[in-house]
């Protein structure tokens, strides 16, 4: 495949994995990422770094290549974040995305991969969640996807892009290699936090709210390694690159179809780290549904995907040998040496 990917954002977590897999898969690929909570150390190729409210440098980027199709990876995504700096949100992602549907449709490109959220339904009473579920997003950050979701739709229609949405619910694990994996400072996600408590990194890890109406009052959620993730990238990409742009397109879920509560992540953690993992309660987070778990059929049924790592042991061991690994060797033997870098 000699098709040019520009991928914004890929220097992240799933960027980075999605980048190294269309590399071995024979696309070219450029990589667009202002180094915000991404790191230059993983990502594979070219690499330009830029903000995507910079019009002028993303402009740059596109009049100096030859672009076949965009992946769209950035986002600003911490649900409590999103809260307190609600204009912010707006301004990164929705505008942002402005920006990059312009220069778009100003360069002639009109196949475009976006990375939604599992947010974008909010707090669902039925599961496992289809995409017929109402878009009811309970927080800021979930409405910024569902915004941009909408602004590609109604852009697709009137100037002719194809288009497709997934809708990821927890992304997790790490490369089955050990090469790349989630590295924020400070660690955001569950998986990653617990993993600060085995490493020695942190005393504790705080549970927000046991008192859920769950089978162990823990929140409830749909883990699907990071590897599943880039695979639905490429078929995706794939099923854009091979269609003529009509103006039409699919938004799909992207999960393993099975829940698991903070408390069956944290026993897991235990198991293979062999570790203690003290836990402390702490009170519910604003925005936080008891329980989110996919259905995958719709994507199974059109691009042939289905997850093929994600069962929990399988998301913290390769977690485990990425954060005690190489990530180590990025930002330093502990995150709070890294913090103080």
């Amino acid at each position: 495949m000699s098709a040019t990917v520009l991928i914004i954002g890929g220097a992240g977590y799933i960027g980075s994995h999605v980048t190294s897999m269309l590399r071995a898969k024979g696309y070219r690929t450029l990589v667009y990422d202002n180094l915000s909570t991404g790191h230059k150390e993983l990502v594979s190729g070219p690499f330009i770094y830029g903000d995507i409210l910079e019009t002028e440098r993303l402009e740059d980027v596109f009049a100096s290549h030859h672009i076949d199709a965009v992946i769209h990876l950035a986002a600003k995504s911490l649900v409590p974040e999103s809260f307190a700096k609600p204009l912010f949100y707006y301004e990164n992602n929705i505008s942002g995305t402005l920006n990059i549907l312009k220069i778009m449709l100003q360069y002639g490109v009109d196949k475009i991969l976006f990375s939604s959220t599992a947010s974008v339904y909010g707090s669902p009473q039925k599961m496992p969640v289809t995409e017929e579920y109402p878009l009811n997003p309970d927080n800021v950050y979930g409405f910024t996807k569902l915004a941009i979701e909408r602004m590609i739709s109604d852009a697709s229609k009137i100037h002719g892009f194809s288009y497709f949405v997934l809708r990821y619910f927890n992304a997790a694990g790490a490369d089955l290699e050990g090469r790349f994996g989630e590295l924020h400072v400070p660690e955001t996600h569950i998986i990653s936090k617990v993993l600060d408590v085995a490493l020695g990194d942190e005393s504790h890890i705080v549970v927000y709210g046991m008192d859920y109406d769950t089978p162990d009052g823990t929140c409830i959620r749909d883990y699907i390694h990071i590897v599943d993730i880039a695979d639905a990238h490429i078929r995706a990409i794939e099923w854009l690159l091979e269609r003529e742009p009509d103006g039409t397109g699919l938004a799909l879920n992207v999960g393993s179809g099975k829940g698991f509560s903070v408390l069956d992540v944290i026993k897991m953690a235990r198991e293979i780290t062999g570790r203690e993992i003290p836990i402390m309660e702490g009170d519910r987070r604003e925005g936080d549904p008891p329980k989110l778990v996919a259905s995958y059929e719709k994507i199974k049924s059109i691009l042939g995907w289905e997850p093929k790592h994600s069962d929990l042991e399988t998301i913290i061991r390769t977690a485990w040998n990425w954060h005690k690994g190489r990530r180590i060797e990025i930002i330093g033997p502990t995150r709070k040496f890294a913090l103080t870098k």
